[in-house]
This record gives C-alpha cells, structure tokens and sequence, in this order.
C-alpha cells in the first residue's frame, strides 16, 4: 500500500530527471500536484539535499545527494560488471551487435552495463532504464530460474501489458515459454518491447540464485540472419564463465 505523499516526493524527483531547470508551474502540471502541494514537497526535498532551488532563477533541478544513493546502488553491481565486462566485449566482437548485462529487480530488469555494437545502426540502453521482465529476452532468461509458483507471485492474476502486438499477454503463456526457455538455455525477444527490435540472452547464476543476464540486441532482421539458437549458444558459453566466476557449478544450470 503507497503512501500519498511519499508517492508525490517521487513523481517530483521523477519529473526534475532532465538537464535543464524547472519550474514550479510547470512541475505541478507534470505531476498533476497543486502548486501549493507541490511547493511544500520541495521544500522538505531541498531541506534533504534530493532538490536544490537556484537562486539566479528560483527554478529546480535535482541535487547531488541523489548521487550518494547512486554510487551505493552502482556498488551493489560492481563485481558482476567487473567480470562481465569483457564477456561484453567479446559477444559485441563476435556479432558486430550492443551486448548488454542486465540484473533482475522484479517485476522489471534494470540495464547495469552495456557495450554498444559497431554497426550504423545499433541498439542503445540507458544504463539504470528498467523494462517489464516478461517482455524482455534478459527477463525470461531470468524469470525462468525461478519456481512457476514465484513468477505467479510475482505478476499475479491481471493480464500483462501489451508494449507491443508481440508482447506475452498473460502469465499463463509466460510459464509455458519459461518452460521452453529452461530447457533450450536461453531467452528470445522477437519485438515484445519495442517493435523492430529482438534479443536473445542467457543467465548468470551465482551461488544457487540468478544474479544476471547477459544478451545481444539488435533489428528482428538481422537477429533472424545470425540465427537465435547459434546467438543463444555464444550467450550461454559467455554466461557460464561469469557464472563459474561466482562459483556457479555449471553443469547444474539445467
């Protein structure tokens, strides 16, 4: 259960991730506040150090306290970075195509790292972006580690949000292909997030749990040219040796 005036901090804090300075007004009208409201909220957020207010312009923008929690955040993932970085390089060498690492925070992944491909054309994640875990070549790898019963916790009953016509629409279908995923290895994206755009990737496990995931992505078209269950195979060797880094016995992934 959300607390209303907690849930408003955040929107405020959400609403001033932009380069430039804002606005009272226009903060209000992004977050549908009361500019009264609005103003209160900031100035607990300004006393906190989350927001600083100019004093040339008296406008807002956010304030390098966030950059503490960053920085702790970012601690959480160093080592699995450290060791994946350069199965990173390896996957955008071999493909010519973005590799990315990516962790699970359900119900959504959350890009950690990534290695942009060399090709004109080639796939950008913003570092930090979350997307729904189902959706995603990454999330299903990872999603299928885990026991049915836990996906079910984690998405219930509802129908699943449709990001595209390709997008899995119930948990029902989600566990039958989490089923195929586990036994194959590896996931596959085919346009379920963003149209045009497919992935495939393999998970990371540490000691007995799923810490990671690493993928390629790249257009449908040239996904479907490199074949899916060749990428898969390449993910998979990739994903082992972070995997036996962390301690993982490998032959216990499946």
């Amino acid at each position: 259960m959300s607390v209303k005036s907690v849930s408003r901090a955040l929107d405020l804090l959400e609403a001033l991730a932009v380069p430039e300075e804002v606005g009272l007004v226009e903060l209000a009208t992004r977050t549908g506040l009361q500019p009264s409201t609005a103003h209160r909220l900031l100035g607990t957020l300004i006393e906190r150090r989350y927001v600083v207010q100019s004093a040339a312009t008296g406008r807002y923008l956010l304030g390098h306290k966030l950059n503490e929690i960053a920085v702790a955040v970012a601690k959480r993932t160093e080592h699995l970075r450290e060791l994946a970085r350069p199965h990173l390089e390896t996957i955008k060498k071999v493909t010519g195509e973005s590799a990315n690492l990516t962790v699970l925070e359900p119900p959504n992944i959350v890009y950690v790292d990534q290695v942009e491909g060399s090709r004109s054309v080639r796939m950008f994640a913003r570092i930090g972006a979350a997307v729904p875990a189902y959706a995603t070549a990454a999330g299903k790898a990872m999603l299928a580690q885990m026991p049915p019963a836990v996906v079910r916790e984690i998405y219930g009953d509802a129908p699943l949000e449709q990001l595209t016509p390709r997008t899995i629409a119930s948990v029902e279908a989600l566990l039958a292909e989490l089923d195929e995923v586990r036994e194959r290895g590896f996931g596959v994206d085919r346009e379920e997030q963003e149209p045009g755009v497919g992935c495939v990737a393999a998970p990371i496990r540490g000691d007995g749990a799923v810490v990671g995931a690493l993928s390629v992505s790249a257009p449908m078209p040239r996904i479907d040219a490199a074949d899916p269950a060749e990428l898969g195979e390449l993910l998979i060797s990739r994903a082992d040796a972070v995997s036996m880094s962390l301690g993982f016995v490998v032959g216990s992934r499946r």
